[in-house]
């Protein structure tokens, strides 16, 4: 017999849910089999898999050792030699100054992401153990395009993680952008429409907010939703503009395209920027990527635990290319806490 105690960031999940990440090699029905059977059993007693689990509940598993490693495949967290910028940490949360060029969460099973850095600095830090892991696993509540920089936000405890993913859900997170577009943009704005994206290129389109010709409201779809971004230059020299960008909504790409609809391409964004914009400042300061940094967060009035985080506000230091091009390009700007 083996026995799971259930740990906070266990707490709360049903039965069944923490069952699969135990035994995750297991079919959902193995786990029905066996309560039926009391071969799975919590403080003692017969379950039906739908309870609601409480720290220091006990789960009694009475099976063969071999049964339980057949069905248990144990998660390898490997120690990466590469650093987090970490902007803030709590026992619930983490901010992290994300750097142009890395993935927020892995698109392939080799590759290296925020998440796996995140696990790396956990268990180096001696937060979590690799015992812990096998439950409960961090990770990020946002997520940032690859070659944009900025602000993610991490949940290190299950109530941490599904707090911010509550706050990101109801846009009740003040989320501000800084970037650099190409023409002078002289007025703020706040332009809405609709986004489709066609999954084999990884491509949006952005469409008016009149689109189809409708009279208020059309159905949004898995390809088509409704996105706004609010905008205001901070600076500009006729050339290219400094914009603060504040998210509305929150899709994939959407600043990017948004902007580039309205004539105003975020210098260094090859999929939706101009080609010889592009060109020009790649050879004047060797810009790479697009010029999207995630500056700002604002906590909104929290109450309960998190009540310490309320009005918060927390900013992210740009890249030093960005500062190369705001000083090269004179674009006059006083760094420090963005306001709507």
């Amino acid at each position: 017999m083996q026995e799971i105690i259930v740990k906070k960031n266990d707490a709360g999940q049903r039965l069944d849910k923490l069952l699969a990440k135990y035994l995750n090699l297991a079919p959902k029905s193995f786990f029905y089999k066996m309560l039926r059977k009391k071969n799975i059993t919590v403080n003692g007693k017969k379950a039906e898999g739908s309870e609601k689990l409480l720290v220091g509940d006990r789960i009694q598993l009475f099976l063969s050792d071999e049964t339980i490693a057949n069905f248990t495949e144990k998660k390898q967290i490997p120690i990466i030699d590469k650093t987090l910028s970490i902007l803030y940490e709590d026992a619930h949360i983490l901010l992290i100054n994300k750097p142009s060029n890395l993935l927020s969460q892995k698109a392939k099973k080799e590759d290296i992401s925020v998440v796996e850095l995140l696990h790396s600095y956990l268990l180096k830090s001696g937060f979590f153990t690799e015992e812990d892991f096998q439950g409960f696993s961090p990770s990020i509540c946002n997520r940032l395009d690859r070659n944009t920089s900025g602000i993610l936000i991490a949940g290190k405890s299950l109530l941490g993680l599904q707090t911010m993913a509550d706050l990101l859900k109801s846009r009740e997170l003040g989320k501000y952008y800084l970037c650099i577009v190409a023409g002078e943009v002289k007025k703020a704005s706040h332009i809405q429409g609709y986004l489709t994206k066609n999954k084999e290129n990884n491509v949006v389109s952005i469409l008016p907010k009149d689109f189809p010709n409708h009279s208020g409201s059309i159905p949004i779809t898995e390809n088509l939703v409704w996105i706004e971004t609010k905008y205001k230059p901070l600076a500009s020299n006729q050339q290219v503009s400094l914009l603060q960008v504040k998210l509305v909504t929150g899709r994939s790409h959407q600043i990017r395209a948004h902007l580039a609809s309205i004539g105003h391409p975020i210098v260094g964004d090859t999929k939706y920027g101009n080609w010889n914009v592009n060109r020009f400042y790649q050879k004047r300061y060797l810009v790479q990527s697009q010029l999207l940094h995630a500056y700002q967060l604002k906590m909104p009035e929290i109450s309960g635990e998190f009540a310490y985080l309320s009005n918060k506000e927390f900013i992210a230091p740009y890249p030093k290319i960005f500062a190369d091009v705001i000083k090269g390009e004179s674009l006059l700007w006083e760094p420090g806490i963005l306001e709507d």
